[in-house]
């Protein structure tokens, strides 16, 4: 109720006024035709219906001064318009007939405050007047004239404007129909009831323009909005629709004051010179500020730097870019789709101060438009040039329609259309007003407002949602100097839904046609993954993936399987090469070498003996035994080759098989030799008889039965773990997998390998136990040293070879040093066997066949006595001074003279 009595009591007031103003007869200015001073600020048109106008007829004014300077375009254009529009409704049989439409426009004056205290005009025929409290100056109770009943608004321009208006006119349910208010506010049917718009919302056209900086590869950019609800809403709308997208980041929000203070647009242009990188600059403004921003560019020598992207606020109007068309150039703006309407273009050029007496503002626009001055009240007092009323629109100044004309005859016609469906309704065949729309009901009128459909006066079709939004329909423009440097707005794309873009058609700076960046970071190349900065999704770090990762996403690198290192770009997995021990590297010729002259060399010992197999010194060494030996001094020169070998199952298995079967023999066969001297002698200490199982058969009985223990291993592991192979990606995945290989191995892992060898090392170390043991019998008495010899260097080669083995496992060449020092390792244990006794026997054999003769046969009583004080005679001659030995030998023992040259005695020449 507060509200209503302070409607009333502004009402009473004007009432007073008009009358008082109304009781002296105005000057009339011939010159002006200007109409009585109640309509000073408005235009009356007469009808049975009456239709409110609100229209930005002048500029905001500064210091207090509510209007400024006369709006040519986007007042007196769109004013005449609508105008023009009833006149054509009043002329139209089908429409309304019978019912002429009247109009009560308005001058916002630019100015949401102003707008309000002038739109109370429409509802004072709805309220209840009480004046019993009112008197008017000269002490005279107030007197009211009938005022206009308005059935519905056509405006406002600014959203801003329509908001103030909307909150009045939906308490007095007046419908409200705008041309180009945009405010995604306004979309709220709950709030705005009664409000429509024949223009889409923001909300399309922040859409719209979200479209334009995608297509244009732009992430990074800076919104600037007038204060007030249409640039506040439209920045907004733009930033919450970016946010839910995801693709582009605000790097700034700036705001222009309503009321600027000197030099506020060149703090503006400063501030968004922090966020460099952020050169494409979203407006939301009106047209003041977007000339004044544009200004402020100019004078800080920016020209080039921004990328302007305009509402349709700027749309293709001349005025923001007029006389500051270089730090225009390039910029995009966006214009809900429009064409001109013809039939305006006649209807405004034939307007005259003569035949235009209705509008009340057309002489001040008169004055504007051909720049001279109408009689000495004239409202430009400083032009030289008088007007004679004889000049022409078009032709004695420049005419081009506004681009907001159509929207205009648009709300015009829907509002027209809604009247008319009503009228059918409810005066079904009643020529003119019938009693029933006597009082129309603005809740039912706006229900057919919402329902129209026609084409509007640019053939395009007028239709409404649910909120009395208009469908989103839009051209976009680029503002482009062409080669002649006269600067225009082309069509460049259009927008319905989804964005149809001409990137050919774009022209930037001194016709440059490539697109200009607004990013806050450069794309990362391949193979490397943005880190983005907290808080800042478009602005991120590069960081390469390293090792052996890819790049799987624009965030995130992965790991490749274990098989595989990435490709030289890092956007896949490709296998890891294989490899394997060729015959050509030198890791494998040197062991091959030593294998090849152990073979040919143990093949010669083999062919000797067997040529020279019945002579003393191969007998003597014991040819079975020696034959066995031979064979696992071959084997160890014959593994070389299977380990060289590429792997597969059959080469695995040899492996496997041969690995430790040589050395087993090798051992197994000189352990039963130092074995039978061992027993032989102490044997002979205790009596003088032969011991047990040292005949041939059964030494070959014991060195084959040690054998097929590993034998039975190697079954077992066959049985248990079948030969295959595998790559192994460990052993040479080295940090850098360019690097990388995959080695083909045998399934032999090092603790197979031990398995494999350790029976084989438990000969060999029993072995060398058995030679200490038998290291005093003499050298004329078979083997024993120099088996003892042998046994100590194979036991210092095999030492050596475990830590360079396994102190290998972790480097890069593993494969080679492994494989090469495991051959070369067994190699030289065949060696040293081979060397040591059967080298010197082959000499004597091929070159002092006279050593190689029998001798006479002894008793193994008198063999053992004789090797027994041999013996004794060593330890004496060690502990007593020289001289003193033969005195006690000579008291035990019969004197023996030693032989001049080498006796080979072998124990089975004689009878046990």
């Amino acid at each position: 109720m507060a509200s209503g009595h302070c409607f009333l009591s502004l009402l009473m007031l004007k009432s007073c006024w008009l009358l008082g103003s109304a009781s002296q007869k105005p000057a009339v200015l011939a010159d002006s035709q200007q109409p009585q001073q109640e309509y000073a600020h408005s235009i009356r048109l007469d009808g049975d219906i009456i239709l409110g106008g609100l229209f930005p007829v002048h500029a905001r004014g500064e210091r207090g001064v509510p209007c400024g300077e006369l709006k040519k375009e986007k007042g007196i254009h769109r004013l005449e318009a609508m105008l023009f529009a009833i006149d054509l409704i009043n002329k139209d049989p089908d429409l309304l007939p019978n019912v002429t439409l009247g109009a009560r426009i308005l001058d916002t004056c630019s100015r949401d405050t102003y707008a309000l205290e002038q739109s109370l005009t429409f509802v004072q025929a709805l309220i209840e007047r009480d004046g019993s409290d009112v008197r008017c100056a000269n002490g005279d109770p107030p007197i009211f004239a009938k005022p206009d009943k308005v059935v519905g608004v056509i405006g406002a321009s600014a959203s801003s404007v329509s908001i103030m208006v909307a909150n009045i006119l939906r308490l007095f349910k007046i419908p409200q129909i705008s041309y180009a208010s945009t405010a995604p506010e306004l979309s709220d049917n709950a709030r705005y009831d009664f409000f429509s718009r024949v223009v889409p919302p923001d909300s399309y056209q922040a859409q719209a323009m979200l479209d334009i900086v995608t297509a244009m590869g732009w992430n990074y950019v800076s919104t600037l909005a007038s204060e007030g609800n249409y640039g506040e809403s439209g920045v907004e709308a733009f930033v919450q629709i970016s946010r839910e997208s995801g693709g582009v980041c605000i790097a700034q929000s700036l705001k222009i004051p309503r009321e600027p203070r000197p030099g506020e647009f060149d703090k503006i242009i400063l501030r968004l010179l922090e966020t460099p990188n952020a050169r494409a600059v979203i407006m939301f403004a009106n047209e003041d500020d977007i000339r004044r921003i544009l200004d402020a560019a100019k004078r800080n020598n920016l020209t080039g730097h921004f990328l302007w992207v305009g509402s349709d606020s700027w749309g293709s109007k001349i005025s923001p870019v007029i006389h500051q068309e270089r730090v225009a150039e390039g910029a995009v703006t966006i214009l809900p789709k429009r064409a001109s309407v013809d039939a305006f273009d006649r209807y405004f050029k034939s307007r005259s101060l003569s035949n235009n007496r209705r509008n009340v503002w057309f002489a001040e626009f008169w004055e504007e438009n051909f720049g001279c001055k109408l009689g000495m009240h004239g409202k430009r007092p400083g032009s030289p040039k008088k007007c004679t009323g004889l000049e022409k629109v078009s032709r004695d100044s420049t005419y081009e329609q506004e681009g907001k004309v159509q929207f205009v005859m648009d709300a015009v016609y829907a509002m027209a259309h809604a009247l008319h469906h009503m009228h059918r309704e409810l005066c079904a065949g009643y020529p003119g007003l019938c009693p029933r729309m006597a009082n129309i009901d603005g809740k039912e009128l706006l229900a057919h407002i919402r329902a129209v459909s026609f084409n509007g006066s640019a053939g395009t079709p007028v239709i409404f949602n649910e909120n009395g939004d208009a469908p989103g329909r839009y051209d976009i423009f680029q503002y482009q100097i062409n080669n002649r440097s006269t600067a225009e707005y082309k069509v460049i794309g259009h927008w319905t839904n989804q964005l149809h873009l001409n990137i050919e058609t774009l022209q930037w700076t001194a016709g440059d046609s490539s697109l200009p960046a607004s990013v806050c970071s450069l794309p990362c190349r391949t193979g490397e993954r943005k880190k983005v900065v907290k808080g800042v999704p478009c602005c991120w770090h590069c960081e390469r993936c390293e090792g052996y990762h890819v790049q799987a996403s624009e965030f995130t690198c992965e790991l490749c399987p274990y098989e595989k290192r990435p490709n030289q770009n890092r956007t896949g997995c490709q296998p890891i090469p294989i490899i394997k021990l060729e015959w050509h590297s030198p890791w494998a010729l040197v062991p091959v070498f030593i294998s090849v002259l152990g073979i040919v060399a143990t093949t010669f010992v083999i062919v000797t003996f067997v040529r020279y197999n019945d002579t003393p010194i191969v007998r003597a060494s014991g040819r079975e035994m020696s034959y066995v030996l031979l064979t696992g001094i071959f084997l160890c020169y014959i593994i070389t080759f299977p380990m060289i070998a590429a792997p597969d199952v059959v080469v695995c298995s040899f492996r496997r098989i041969f690995l430790g079967l040589g050395m087993c023999f090798s051992y197994a066969a000189l352990l039963t030799k130092t074995n039978r001297i061992h027993r032989i002698f102490e044997q002979g200490k205790k009596a003088v008889t032969a011991p047990r199982f040292i005949s041939p058969a059964s030494q070959l009985v014991i060195t084959f039965s040690l054998i097929s223990v590993q034998l039975l291993g190697v079954l077992v592991w066959f049985a248990a773990d079948p030969p295959h192979t595998f790559v192994d990606y460990g052993e040479q995945r080295t940090q850098d997998p360019e690097n990388a290989r995959g080695v083909l191995k045998c399934d032999i892992s090092d603790l197979s390998l031990i398995c494999s060898l350790g029976y084989s090392i438990l000969l060999m170390v029993t072995c060398t136990v058995y030679a200490i043991k038998t290291r005093g019998v003499p050298e004329t008495f078979n083997e024993a040293k120099p088996i003892g010899f042998t046994m100590y260097t194979t036991c210092i080669i095999w030492l050596a070879f475990i830590p360079i083995f396994f102190g290998t496992a972790q480097s890069a060449e593993r494969m080679y040093i492994q494989t090469a020092t495991l051959t070369v390792s067994l190699s030289l244990s065949a060696s040293v066997s081979l060397g040591m006794l059967y080298m010197p026997k082959v000499y004597i054999i091929i070159f002092h066949p006279e050593q190689n003769v029998p001798k006479r046969k002894r008793s193994f009583k008198a063999i053992v006595t004789a090797a027994t004080m041999t013996s004794k005679l060593s330890q004496l001659a060690a502990e007593r001074p020289n001289g003193e030995v033969k005195t006690e030998l000579c008291e035990g023992v019969e004197a023996s003279v030693p032989q001049s040259k080498t006796t080979y005695v072998s124990y089975t020449n004689h009878a046990i």
